[in-house]
């Protein structure tokens, strides 16, 4: 007997009951369902009532014999992988055999039927069923499984896609904030640096206003500095940096980094040792890029000491490399800190000691800018009190690569210019155009979009400083208007808080000559007026 009821249905058919009784007789040990039917019709009654896996069928039978009947069978659906035996003692030729395969049967049992060969043919049918069912029961529900965990994988795929796009969402969002913040804190720092310009060049004899003009410069160009090395953090990590590579000499990369940090070094009262190859070191990068690397590896130094330290900065030639090393004996850094100093928003921990200004964008800035050159760079301390060293690694070219040094052109002096400018913050437009007029020019100022497209198209000046995101009309619009109304000849500069390349390249299209980021202090400012040389066409 079956530990579990999963007995199979087995089917007898036979006009004689004697051989029923003699069927049922020997395969009553197998422990199988036995079912009984002394006709064909009644067999087709049973199959229609039960799932039949074997039947063991007379084929010599009144009305259907046997062959018929395993046709009749084979047509139904259910009965497609039912066993059928044939016994038989009358056909037993070749033929009869044949007749009786293509009928259906599997197998042909002759008279006189021999009980174990009986009994060993229906057990072989009656575990194939039985192993085909567990079969066909494991594929099902691993099949069910299969879609489950397939339903499951979807469903993480979706929800990866969702999150990957809520990252996409979130990203841009940030660009777009980032973008905004840096407007929004550029253009209250441009009124601010015009009117420390404007000062500088009205400055009297008060050693303590002169003091407070320097202060203000000094704050501002760092809160500059910060704006722009946030920016450059975000275009970065999104792959939106272009490098203007070039050769350059390693030795003019250190002396512009030195002159955009003497203040802070000097207000530090910092000593700085300088050591500089003998040979040209020549790399190919980006020269603003490179020098602002080395600036804000000296701004580090500068910030991580007490006042009255010491900077010690040496470039040379290793082999195939150009390496700069530049150490303090500061703050220095502690051992579970080093592996840190890079990442984006640290700051060293100094129990007791606050930084001077900084968001802990520096360093960071400095490794990926290494990197977009194809260098490196690391840090060293033997740690905390005993300063700071860094290295900086980048590819050198053959020293017969060094550019020409280009001989330094003596300031000019141009005639006035009539310049208008536009701007919605008054304090930024009115501060320019004093500052404009105390070097000699005829200023006119505009504070939305249409006025300032009204007086340019009025006034025709040489020089047009105007602002993007203007009220009504947009920076955009008014240049491309001018230009419309005839305004051909005029240099057209943006002056805005937005600096991303993608708002250049709209500059560009709209008819604009140059894009400047605010804040733009006199120099630059008076280099924006150098004469123009190219005329359009109208």
């Amino acid at each position: 007997m079956h530990a579990v009821d999963d007995r199979v249905n087995i089917l007898l058919v036979d006009d004689q009951p004697g051989k029923l009784l003699a069927y049922e007789a020997m395969l009553d040990e197998l422990g199988e369902r036995l079912i009984k039917a002394g006709s064909g019709r009644e067999a087709l009654e049973h199959l229609l009532k039960n799932d039949i896996m074997v039947i063991l069928m007379d084929v010599s039978m009144p009305d259907l014999d046997g062959f018929e009947l395993a046709e009749i069978i084979r047509q139904h659906p259910r009965f497609q992988k039912t066993a059928i035996i044939f016994v038989s003692g009358v056909h037993l030729t070749d033929l009869d055999r044949l007749r009786g395969y293509q009928s259906g049967a599997v197998d042909y049992v002759s008279v006189p039927v021999i009980p174990e060969l009986l009994r060993a043919k229906v057990r072989v049918f009656a575990e194939l069923y039985r192993k085909t069912r567990e079969f066909e029961r494991l594929n099902a529900d691993l099949e069910a499984r299969v879609h489950e965990r397939t339903v499951e994988l979807e469903r993480a795929i979706a929800r990866e896609r969702e999150l990957t796009e809520r990252l996409r969402e979130n990203d841009r969002r940030k660009d777009e904030f980032l973008a905004l913040l840096g407007h929004e804190l550029r253009n209250p720092l441009a009124p601010i640096i015009n009117a420390a310009s404007l000062m500088r060049l009205k400055a009297g004899a008060d050693p303590d206003l002169s003091r407070c003009r320097e202060m203000i410069e000094r704050q501002a160009g760092q809160l500059t500095r910060l704006v722009d090395d946030l920016l450059d953090v975000s275009r970065i990590t999104r792959g939106a940096i272009t490098l203007r590579a070039e050769p350059v000499a390693l030795e003019a990369i250190v002396a512009n980094a030195i002159e955009s940090t003497r203040p802070m070094i000097e207000k530090q009262r910092h000593r700085l040792d300088v050591r500089l190859p003998d040979e040209p070191v020549v790399v190919c990068g980006d020269p603003a890029r490179l020098t602002q690397i080395v600036a804000n590896l000296l701004n580090n130094a500068a910030k991580y000491q007490e006042e009255g330290g010491r900077i010690d900065l040496e470039a040379r030639r290793e082999g195939d490399d150009a390496v700069l090393t530049i150490r303090d004996h500061g703050v220095g850094i502690s051992a579970d800190q080093i592996g840190s100093v890079f990442e984006l928003f640290f700051q060293g921990s100094e129990p007791g000691r606050r930084v001077e200004g900084g968001l802990g964008i520096g360093l960071s800035l400095v490794k990926k800018l290494a990197e977009l050159h194809g260098g490196t760079v690391e840090a060293r301390s033997d740690g905390a009190g005993l300063g700071a060293e860094f290295t900086v690694r980048l590819p050198c070219l053959p020293a017969a690569a060094a550019p020409a040094e280009a001989a330094r052109a003596e300031p000019e002096s141009h005639p006035a210019q009539r310049i208008l400018v536009v701007d919605d913050n008054r304090d930024a437009a009115e501060s320019l155009a004093m500052l404009l007029r105390s070097v000699g020019h005829d200023v006119s100022v505009a504070h939305d979009g249409e006025s300032g497209l009204a007086r340019a198209l009025s006034e025709r000046p040489e020089t047009v400083f105007l602002d993007i995101g203007l009220p009504g009309l947009d920076g955009y619009e008014v240049c491309r208007q001018a230009r419309l109304g005839g305004l051909v000849d005029a240099r057209i500069i943006a002056l805005s808080g937005y600096g991303q390349e993608r708002d250049r390249r709209r500059s560009r299209a709209a008819g604009f000559d140059g894009h400047s980021v605010k804040p733009v202090d006199l120099d630059a400012l008076l280099a924006l007026l150098q004469p123009w040389p190219v005329k359009r066409s109208p």
